[in-house]
């Protein structure tokens, strides 16, 4: 059956606009080449708008630049959310991206030698596509979250922004990573505050000292950019590591949680009488429970034969090894530690789209022979 909605010709269709699609259409617009942005969020930004209030970046603003474009604050202060996000959207007006919001792709499949991009009613169709996205993008609970006691509010960090969204009574936060932290410390200030999980280090200095600001991120930045790299025997050594182990603590350590008044406690193994049940058998009474659990792979809209066995794409740095045409931007150690960063997303999204440009030219040259061919051949025939 023939679909009913046309699709819209586009020579590149860049999926997702945040700074990684951004980046990326910095370098397709500096190039001439023909390209659209789709963005799942109403607004540019609101991938970083909506996450919870308080949060701010690990990175001091000097070392946050988009192609072409430094953030405009001081260089020694840590930006929050909010400013992140208006910079972000600032960015794509200053350069006049062709960004369409509020358009969520629901699969990604072949048709021919074209890419067919579906996106409710709407259908596109691409000599390439880039997806500009992290790897996980979907929420992970464990699974007897929903049967937690009907009474205690649950929330993944993805939906939580501040404690008005508590009930009274104490908090589980679940997940000892840099969410699970960060929020803890915050509830802790209104709330009795578990945390449940096992750290997998800290960095054992404050980042807002003088010291961290000026000699240690300078330090970590060109560590993370220019040696864990998938271009030196460390990086590539590191890289399946990296990939798979949470990060440390950076901004809060644990003794910062001891003075907030939190108490670590153990894994959560299951529920009882729907109540949280940790290792050892102590239930917790608490009336939330916020899951700072992570994110899982969020590709399953693509219908195309690119993913390893690990369930990652198959990739030389963005550069799809299955499907030619097909490129990524925004993934974890794509190139180097720093790819999903702020600090190292635009190297990688340049590296892309001058791959995404040869690629062009190439076809377009082996497009003009065979129309050269075919003319020769009708000039024979007609002779």
């Amino acid at each position: 059956m023939k679909s009913l909605f046309r699709a819209e010709r586009v020579h590149t269709i860049v999926i997702g606009g945040g700074q990684a699609g951004l980046s990326v259409g910095y370098h397709l617009a500096q190039r001439g080449i023909n390209f659209l942005i789709l963005d799942a969020h109403n607004r540019i930004g609101n991938a970083w708008r909506n996450r919870w209030d308080s949060l701010r970046l690990f990175t001091p603003a000097g070392y946050v630049e988009l192609p072409g474009m430094r953030y405009p604050g001081r260089g020694d202060a840590f930006p929050t959310k909010d400013q992140i996000a208006d910079y972000i959207e600032s960015y794509a007006e200053h350069f006049k991206l062709p960004v369409q919001s509020g358009v969520k792709v629901d699969r990604l499949s072949k048709v021919g030698d074209h890419f067919l991009v579906q996106a409710g009613k709407l259908r596109y169709e691409a000599d390439n596509v880039i997806v500009a996205m992290a790897n996980y993008q979907v929420p992970k609970v464990p699974a007897f979250a929903s049967d937690l006691d009907a009474g205690i509010v649950q929330l993944h960090s993805q939906d939580y922004r501040n404690p008005s969204q508590l009930r009274d009574g104490g908090v589980l936060v679940v997940g000892m990573g840099n969410s699970g932290a960060d929020i803890a410390i915050e509830v802790a200030q209104s709330h009795a505050t578990w945390i449940s999980g096992k750290e997998s280090g800290h960095i054992p200095f404050s980042i807002d000292t003088w010291f961290a600001r000026y000699i240690a991120f300078r330090f970590v930045r060109f560590f993370g950019h220019h040696v864990l790299t998938l271009s030196t025997p460390m990086g590539r050594r590191a890289r399946p590591r990296l990939l798979t182990r949470a990060a440390p603590l950076i901004r809060v350590r644990p003794k910062d949680l001891i003075d907030a008044g939190v108490e670590q406690v153990g894994r959560v193994i299951g529920l009882e009488d729907g109540r949280p049940l940790l290792e050892g058998g102590r239930t917790l009474d608490v009336k939330n429970v916020i899951w700072c659990t992570g994110f899982e792979p969020g590709f399953s809209w693509i219908d195309l034969p690119v993913f390893g066995e690990d369930g990652r794409p198959v990739h030389d740095r963005g550069v799809s090894k299955k499907v030619p045409g097909l490129y990524f931007v925004g993934l974890h150690f794509q190139y180097a530690m720093s790819s999903a960063t702020l600090i190292g997303i635009g190297r990688d999204a340049e590296f892309v789209v001058n791959a995404l440009e040869t690629r062009s030219r190439l076809m377009k040259s082996r497009r003009g022979q065979v129309r050269s061919m075919q003319v020769s051949s009708l000039e024979a025939q007609s002779a």
